[in-house]
């Protein structure tokens, strides 16, 4: 066949890219044409998406493969979750999109529950209880901005958005829907009822529609800017978590993934969705995946525990790389000291080495003094939050994992992934590294019928991409001790 290129948009909370990828209908290979920050802004009291600016650059990354030559057939969005935009009748955008870390949604759940108890709004939507899901930030819209409620004809989450904006098409995709609450997880259409009782109003929501549907080619405008092309803009997985779990390059029946990065996403792939007492219980979630599949997973706070005590040190004027902070873990002690990652102690920006060595203060434990130590707590910490976590979703599932494949920028880290290995006593595949933007790519092939579904998408992302496995190691007692411990720490064990 002849070479397939299409243009993948992966937006971040930080950051975003264009990749241009490449099938021939074999493999795929990959080529960022367009980097650029994600930088919100704080206005009036209020955290905002620049989500003008955001357009502007994603019309930078299309013109590039214009005067590259690159021949795109197709455009998808991923995007993180929760976040939309409303329209007026006109078609009009009414605000910016409020950033789903500012504070208005504080003590919305709570508000919220007088009307539709938690368990209910679980029992129905089965999406874990975040301060800053769709449904409460509608209902603070309601609460705070009648008027504007009252002007608005649409909803759009953001990829539904930016797809608006090149196409003129209003759609309403179901992975970005289903992060915030909207959706009835058995049914898989909106929440009617629900939404309501708390008074959000029917009209701001259009027909659902699945990963893979055409929406047409640019606007008029648009191609002026951007150049001449007939590329066609589709929806993808848009939520970029599900965009990374279509691209977990897996085999095996039952499988445990991690979408390792600032966050680590852990769970696996269902074909209905898993709602129970035991599950809310455990805060687990059960959002929208491509081609009719479920993620049933959970929050870990993941990699930026790391990350910010980096930042911290070089504060400190020692700019330490990653392999230097790595080398020193390895030769530090094993299991002195333990922290829970999820603690709320380290959810925000600060002193993290302080904060990690305030916990182990008051927990009873050694407190580690050099970089080594610290980051060695740190990775066994989130090895062993990882056991915790599989042990949970095996137990839900009723049924053992046979491998825990890891995707995203977490699968350079070698030393945490043979430690995720030892920690849960099953082997570990790591990579691809950009899954998120692999599994956009692999939707638009699938839309475009060079690929027949899910499992040779999957086919094609191993074939194309180099994995690195790690087995667990044949000493487990330390782990199981360390295990214990950690376990002693948990509050949702």
């Amino acid at each position: 066949m002849a070479e397939r290129k299409m243009l993948a948009i992966d937006l971040g909370a930080s950051s975003g890219r264009g990749i241009v990828g490449a099938f021939d209908g074999e493999r795929i290979s990959l080529r960022e044409n367009h980097r650029f920050s994600n930088d919100p802004v704080y206005i009036g009291g209020r955290l905002y998406w620049d989500i003008l600016r955001i357009f502007y650059e994603i019309r930078q990354s299309i013109s590039k493969t214009v005067l590259q030559g690159e021949g795109i057939s197709s455009i998808g969005i991923d995007t993180w979750g929760v976040d939309y935009a409303l329209l007026d009748r006109s078609g009009r955008m009414l605000s910016n999109p409020v950033h789903y870390r500012d504070a208005r949604t504080e003590g919305v759940p709570e508000e919220v529950s007088r009307s539709v108890p938690a368990a209910e709004l679980y029992g129905v939507t089965g999406i874990q209880t975040l301060n800053f899901n769709t449904i409460y930030q509608l209902f603070r819209d309601r609460q705070e901005a009648p008027e504007q409620l009252e002007l608005a004809e649409r909803m759009l989450n953001i990829p539904d958005l930016l797809n608006y904006f090149l196409t003129g098409v209003a759609a309403n995709e179901y992975t970005i829907l289903s992060t915030g609450a909207l959706l009835n997880a058995g049914t898989r259409d909106y929440a009617w009822e629900l939404m309501d009782r708390l008074g959000i109003p029917r009209r701001l929501f259009g027909p659902i529609v699945q990963p893979g549907t055409v929406l047409g080619e640019l606007l008029p405008q648009v191609q002026q800017e951007t150049g001449s092309t007939h590329a066609k803009v589709l929806t993808v997985a848009s939520h970029d978590t599900a965009s990374a779990v279509l691209a977990v390059p897996v085999q095996e029946k039952d499988f445990i993934y991690i979408s390792s990065g600032t966050w680590s996403l852990m769970g696996t792939e269902l074909a209905q969705p898993l709602i129970s007492d035991r599950s809310r219980a455990r805060n687990f979630t059960n959002e929208g995946g491509a081609m009719g599949t479920v993620r049933f997973l959970k929050n870990i706070m993941g990699l930026w525990i790391i990350q910010e005590s980096r930042r911290q040190w070089k504060r400190e004027g020692q700019d330490y790389s990653f392999a230097q902070m790595e080398a020193w873990a390895r030769e530090s002690a094993p299991f002195r000291s333990l922290i829970d990652v999820d603690d709320p102690t380290f959810a925000t920006p600060g002193n993290m080495p302080e904060r990690i060595r305030d916990f182990c203060r008051r927990t009873g434990q050694p407190v580690p003094g050099t970089v080594g130590e610290v980051v060695r707590c740190i990775y066994e910490s989130l090895a062993l939050k990882y056991r915790l976590i599989a042990d949970a979703i095996q137990e839900l599932m009723g049924r053992q994992a046979a491998v825990i494949h890891v995707v995203g920028g977490g699968t350079k880290d070698g030393f945490l992934c043979q430690m995720t290995a030892d920690a849960c006593g099953l082997p570990v595949s790591a990579g691809p590294e950009e899954a998120t933007a692999i599994g956009n790519l692999m939707m638009q092939a699938i839309a475009a019928g060079e690929l027949s579904g899910l499992a040779q998408a999957r086919q094609v992302v191993s074939a194309s991409f180099a994995l690195r496995r790690y087995e667990p190691s044949a000493e487990r007692n330390a782990w199981e001790e360390a295990y214990g411990r950690l376990r002693s720490m948990q509050s949702d064990n």
